[in-house]
């Protein structure tokens, strides 16, 4: 069952996120919080300034209703007129103990008091109520005040709270962001010093101290993983190069005897297939030997020099190795100016040996082969069939030989060293068939490392 891929999450991106969602979690509970205890406050403020008004405006009302005409044995309600126009937010009445309203304020209304005078804090939907009484309980005063008149000014308290919460959420994200950013900058810059690297390069990193302490470890164990890497890679090419170097000695040595040996007994046995598939299992091993300590080369250091040198020298030396077949080639080097590299000298000339010398065995008899060196790029390209997608794909591994006409089989080594190269010196290899521009053919393009 193939399993599903699942995309890494950014530790920015997380510690971003997970930071100000908890902010602004603690500020949103702060606020109610704080709204809860201010709803509580105010509200004793609102009872306290209704209980005062009622017990101040109560002597009031008495002076005013025993001043009043009382001879015609009745005492007439009293509307208490404004001395300007106001909303009021508390209205009052004041009440016998049978009910009856003796005086009152001009907007208050009956209907919203009781129907009896009460004494003390009581409430309705609508309404909050105090009541105090005088003269032996027989006259009542009761004050009251919208709740709606509350709700409102708690309302504009918790909105006058929220408004700033409202800019400095978007700020503290901000700033969340900023100063994980650059708490993890120096995460980021290993990670892109890593990254920055060849495959080729496994020398230490340095972190400069500036990694945080947690990554140190981390930052440790990666540096001794990779000078463990580096010295079995190392024993691995040494072993390569050298194996191949001390084949080539006796290899030479048993192919010029078996061609010794062929001579002589060309009179005897002139056509001996044994003598034959002898001398050209030498030349395989002579070839092979020597791919083996091209590729022990490639997979080396220092593929790259401290400044840009002229390729175009190299490439026409190289050529001379074909001579045989410069006819079926096309070269097209720049006449007008140097090619600058920073490619050493010695592995631009194995990668294009390679590359020649497959695109010859691998491409038409009759065609041209193609090798053009301009600014940025070397590329070979040849004739034949396309290769298909799959087997395009794995022509860069050790040891792959693509399909093709050729009479002799290479060593499949020759695709893999100049891949070796192109990862050495962090760089592109192009491989692609059909070749640009055309319906067939095969074409490699190397990007060279800056001028």
């Amino acid at each position: 069952m193939q399993e599903s891929f699942q995309r890494p999450v950014s530790l920015q991106r997380r510690l971003g996120v997970g930071l100000t969602i908890l902010l602004a979690s603690l500020w949103l509970a702060a606020t109610g919080i704080a709204g809860f205890v201010v709803r509580s406050e105010m509200y004793e403020v609102f009872d306290s300034a209704l209980q005062e008004t009622a017990e101040r405006l109560m002597p009031l009302a008495v002076m005013e209703i025993l001043n009043q005409d009382t001879s015609n044995g009745s005492i007439n309600p009293q509307n208490i007129a404004p001395l300007q126009e106001a909303k009021e937010y508390l209205t009052y009445t004041v009440r016998d103990a049978s009910g009856n309203v003796l005086l009152q304020s001009h907007e208050a209304k009956g209907d919203i008091f009781p129907a009896s005078p009460e004494t003390g804090f009581h409430s309705t939907d609508h309404y909050r109520f105090y009541g105090t009484s005088a003269i032996s309980n027989t006259l009542f005063i009761e004050v009251a005040e919208p709740l709606e008149h509350r709700r409102k000014a708690l309302l504009e308290t918790v909105l006058a709270l929220l408004v700033p919460l409202a800019l400095a959420i978007p700020l503290s994200f901000l700033g969340v962001w900023y100063y994980v950013r650059q708490s993890l900058r120096p995460m980021v810059a290993y990670r892109d010093a890593i990254e920055a690297r060849g495959e080729g390069d496994l020398t230490p990193v340095d972190s400069q101290g500036r990694l945080p302490a947690e990554m140190e470890p981390v930052s440790r164990a990666v540096n001794s993983l990779m000078e463990r890497l580096e010295r079995a890679l190392e024993a691995e090419r040494s072993f390569t190069a050298n194996s191949a170097h001390e084949l080539r000695t006796p290899i030479a040595e048993a192919l010029a005897q078996t061609q010794r040996l062929k001579r002589e007994i060309a009179d005897v046995l002139p056509s001996d297939e044994r003598i034959k598939r002898i001398e050209s299992s030498l030349r395989k091993l002579s070839r092979l030997s020597e791919k083996l300590m091209q590729l022990a080369r490639a997979e080396g250091a220092g593929l790259l020099l401290p400044e840009a040198a002229d390729l175009t020298p190299v490439l026409h030396y190289v050529l001379q190795d074909f001579r045989g077949s410069s006819d079926r080639l096309d070269v097209d080097v720049p006449e007008d100016g140097p090619v600058l590299s920073r490619l050493d000298p010695d592995v631009f000339a194995i990668l294009a040996r390679n590359l020649i010398e497959n695109a010859l065995k691998y491409g038409g008899e009759d065609e041209s082969v193609g090798v053009q060196l301009s600014p940025g790029v070397f590329r070979v390209t040849n004739s034949g069939p396309p290769v298909e997608e799959q087997t395009l794909r794995g022509l860069s591994e050790r040891f792959v030989r693509g399909r093709g006409t050729a009479k002799v089989h290479g060593s499949g080594l020759g695709l893999a060293i100049v891949s070796a190269i192109a990862q050495g010196v962090h760089t592109s290899l192009d491989i692609r068939s059909p070749a640009t521009g055309r319906s067939d053919g095969f074409e490699v393009a190397f990007s060279l490392p800056g001028a």
